[in-house]
């Protein structure tokens, strides 16, 4: 059997009681999500959220913790997913920059906004929301890099 789990990271960011989500195409489907991606080869963690928060949203991001290691198969593709979201600060926005292909806009939302939306990525959205908001933190050492 040939399986593998995509390593996904997610950023949590809050501003006045809104959290930046980003508005995008998967799969034929227009969803919202977390800025969020795929790990890859050679950086760490922290690196990929960060990269993958300024790629999507045009922010560069600082993480100051971790909120949760989720595990998801999605229904639609059965793959599986392990995303480790981190919360932590937003910095220089940069409003010029060309985001991502398939993203179509970034949105602040309070996290009722969020629970009313019918096309959430994945349930991982709102349960992160609510982790951060539950005051679920763990220290980025949490995760050792050899």
């Amino acid at each position: 059997m040939d399986w593998t789990p995509h390593v996904t990271v997610a950023a949590i960011i809050e501003s006045e009681q809104r959290f930046l989500l980003i508005e995008e195409n998967s799969d034929g489907a227009t969803v919202f999500n977390q800025p969020a991606g795929h790990w890859d080869e050679g950086e760490t963690l922290i690196d990929a959220v960060a990269r993958e928060t300024l790629e999507e949203s045009a922010w560069h991001f600082e993480p100051q913790a971790i909120v949760g290691i989720y595990q998801y198969t999605s229904p639609t593709n059965q793959t599986t997913y392990l995303r480790v979201c981190y919360c932590g600060k937003h910095h220089s926005h940069i409003p010029d920059r060309a985001l991502d292909t398939g993203i179509l806009r970034t949105v602040w939302l309070t996290r009722d906004e969020v629970a009313n939306l019918r096309n959430l990525r994945s349930p991982m959205v709102l349960r992160g929301i609510d982790d951060y908001l539950g005051g679920i933190r763990y220290p980025l050492s949490l995760i050792t890099e050899y």
